[in-house]
């Protein structure tokens, strides 16, 4: 994988992070399009470091809105805190529940199964786009119902601070989380916020808490996917095919850096996209995004 590789994916990613989208479905179908492969342990390594390099520019871009939001104070914050434990178990819970069914399922019999191979199919993510599209439409549609006067807005600030979701949106929010993790295309910005916003909280709170939760999630995933890495370099070396360790772990610090700075320049020239009522075109973005993909399938890809 050349520099420009690694460029052209920290540049989709960083693009594509703050839109509700999914970006590791972008990044997938990127890499389908260069020859790359989606599933290969220094590829989906790749992947999440891009995740983290978007994830420091989003602490740089929303520090200060979660200073005020969770920080104003020791009880803000241990309100944020139980929050992001209980939607964070939660998403632990069903995201491990899920992979554990999939990988006994759809690898019934077979050796060494893990979920991260299915990550490079299309027809896989397809679909996913397509669920993720339509939670997003109908939460967006009943937003811009609201702002029109059609239902009445629901007021889910009463006896919280700014910017703090219940607990009973935290929960729906970690638990549709859990269900992102298992599949490329379910975007879990876009899923998180939207079931936030259909059980009563803002999307400006949904947002902020969805994001947060990212940057709670993130290191996990990472630790798990460098481990994945390095197990696989140790069977690739015992077969007589030794992986370069190294050369995938700069790759991906580098991969790190480039989405890092191109996270910061599409958070700030994306951010008016999030004004009020604009949701629901996101929505019919990965709807539409969801047949593009079905069709690479469908050509090969």
């Amino acid at each position: 994988m050349s520099i420009f590789h690694v460029i052209v994916l920290a540049v989709v990613q960083g693009l594509a992070e703050l839109l509700p989208v999914s970006s590791s479905a972008h990044v997938v179908v990127a890499e389908k399009l260069m020859g790359l492969d989606p599933s290969s342990p220094q590829m989906t390594l790749l992947l999440v470091m891009l995740h983290t390099g978007t994830m420091f520019a989003v602490i740089v871009y929303f520090w200060n809105q979660w200073k005020r939001a969770y920080f104003s104070s020791s009880d803000a914050f241990q309100r944020f805190a139980v929050r992001v434990i209980w939607a964070t178990a939660l998403t632990g819970v069903l995201g491990e529940l899920i992979k554990k069914v999939i990988e006994k399922t759809l690898f019934k019999g077979a050796e060494k199964a893990e979920i991260e191979q299915l990550f490079g199919r299309l027809d896989l993510i397809a679909p996913a786009l397509l669920a993720a599209g339509i939670l997003i439409l109908i939460a967006g549609l009943l937003e811009k119902r609201q702002m029109l006067g059609a239902a009445p807005k629901i007021n889910s600030t009463l006896g919280l601070g700014e910017g703090s979701v219940t607990m009973r949106q935290a929960g729906w929010m970690g638990a549709v989380q859990g269900l992102a993790l298992p599949f490329r295309g379910f975007s879990r910005s876009g899923s998180t916020i939207s079931a936030g916003m259909l059980v009563g909280a803002s999307k400006e709170r949904a947002e902020r808490f969805s994001f947060a939760l990212a940057v709670v999630l993130t290191p996990a995933v990472v630790g798990l996917e460098a481990l994945r890495l390095v197990k696989a370099s140790h069977e690739a070396t015992a077969s007589g095919v030794p992986i370069d360790l190294h050369a995938s772990l700069v790759t991906s610090l580098l991969g790190m850096v480039f989405s890092f700075f191109a996270g910061l320049v599409a958070l700030r020239w994306l951010s008016s996209w999030l004004e009020q009522g604009r949701w629901y075109l996101f929505g019919i973005y990965c709807i539409v995004a969801s047949f593009v993909v079905f069709y690479l399938h469908h050509v090969g890809y």
